[in-house]
């Protein structure tokens, strides 16, 4: 009785199914919306595709800064602090400063960002962010862990905010 041979490597074993992203179909005439949902406890900005198509949503990622479009692989990343920017269609721009949080992006092209805080850049004063920005330097070489490593985190968000404060 013959016997089947069986595969030998992983390639062969294992089926891979990859699909086109309906946006590079070029069946396709029209690229997909991306739903966005931009939330925290002061702001709550909800942008659908009903409204735009080829939105752009501009993150600060732990792993770098990501422009996320329509049809983007599905992640998860954490933010830092940094400027996130919403390009809608129109050519129009949103920008808001976030201390941290996530952002989410899943298939059908639906972005979610958490945040703890957003704000407005020009809601900061230059020179307030400077004098908070000295006195976390100070406080960064105190001898007390505590108020050492409180001053390393008001520091990463004061230094990004810096950049940004007009």
């Amino acid at each position: 009785m013959p016997t089947e041979q069986q595969p030998t490597r992983a390639s062969e074993r294992w089926k891979f199914h990859v699909e086109t992203p309906p946006s590079l179909n070029p069946v396709n005439s029209k690229p997909s919306p991306l739903s966005l949902s931009f939330s925290s406890s002061v702001l709550f900005y909800l942008l659908t595709g009903l409204f735009s198509y080829s939105v752009q949503v501009n993150i600060p990622s732990t792993a770098g800064d990501l422009g996320i479009l329509a049809d983007h692989v599905p992640t998860i990343q954490q933010l830092r602090p940094g400027l996130v920017e919403v390009i809608e269609s129109t050519g129009s721009s949103k920008q808001f400063f976030v201390s941290g949080g996530f952002a989410t992006v899943s298939e059908g092209s639906n972005l979610a960002i958490n945040v703890v805080e957003a704000f407005a850049p020009e809601d900061f004063s230059p020179e307030a962010v400077k004098s908070l920005l000295a006195e976390a330097q100070k406080n960064a070489a105190s001898s007390d862990p505590v108020v050492a490593a409180e001053a390393g985190i008001e520091l990463e968000v004061l230094e990004s905010l810096a950049h940004i404060a007009k």
